[in-house]
């Protein structure tokens, strides 16, 4: 018999709890952890109201991409990231750009640095700066790169959509799983032991042998190569918005 709807909520409420804890990780201090946890739990509220049992479908993963979607619109409600955080994220985003254009191979961080004019130790601090930038649901791609799912994202974006939905969402995946492909190798190293190792900050730092602040801005600048690709084909928020925000 199928669990009702208080068991399923009661079940599964922990889970709630672990993805706010995965994402504020990744915030600014300003974020608070009881926001996320209410939107949350309203996103599993509505994942138990529209699940239906099927033989091979996984109430906790479709109840995933529903508690993520909604603490994702909760960020953007708060408009939790200062103008000034974007707008240092953004001449990242468009260094790596121009140099990519350039160099026909991704950058590397001396280069950027002088693309923008400032020093190696500087630019790294931009990166820590801009920390705030990154969420990025990478989940969504890595564990799928062999065979993707569009379901994860369609859930993710929220409501069912129309076909041409189907399509922008279908193709947004594809070059968001060609940006990481072409990621230098320590940058997919790192976010492979961080979203499908599952590894922490503090192991990914044992492992890459490097401090955590390191981690911390190499995984920013991850995340500023896989924006500059997107904008390079053609995948400015306005193609997609909805889909773009709930992934980056």
């Amino acid at each position: 018999m199928f669990p009702s709807e208080g068991q399923l909520i009661a079940q599964y409420a922990p889970l709630v709890r672990r993805q706010a804890l995965g994402l504020i990780g990744r915030l600014p201090a300003s974020v608070e952890l009881d926001d996320l946890m209410q939107a949350g739990m309203i996103g599993l509220l509505d994942a138990v109201r529209r699940y239906q049992e099927q033989p091979e479908a996984q109430f906790e993963t479709y109840a995933i991409t529903r508690i993520r979607g909604a603490m994702l619109d909760e960020l953007r409600g708060q408009d939790w990231l200062p103008r000034s955080v974007r707008t240092k994220a953004r001449s990242i985003e468009q260094a790596v750009q121009a140099l990519h254009h350039q160099l026909l191979r991704p950058p590397t961080e001396t280069e950027i640095a002088r693309e923008m004019g400032v020093g190696l130790a500087e630019y790294q601090t931009l990166l820590e700066e801009a920390h705030g930038v990154q969420v990025l649901m990478v989940e969504d791609l890595v564990q799928h790169r062999e065979g993707l799912d569009g379901g994860a994202l369609l859930d993710a974006a929220g409501g069912e959509g129309n076909p041409l939905d189907w399509l922008m969402r279908d193709g947004l995946r594809r070059v968001l799983v060609q940006a990481i492909e072409n990621l230098p190798e320590r940058e997919q190293l790192l976010l492979s032991l961080q979203f499908e190792q599952d590894l922490n900050q503090k192991e990914i730092a044992a492992v890459l042998q490097v401090t955590e602040g390191r981690v911390s801005q190499l995984r920013s600048q991850a995340v500023a190569r896989i924006r500059a690709w997107l904008a390079s084909h053609s995948w400015e928020p306005e193609a997609g918005q909805e889909n773009y925000e709930n992934l980056l």
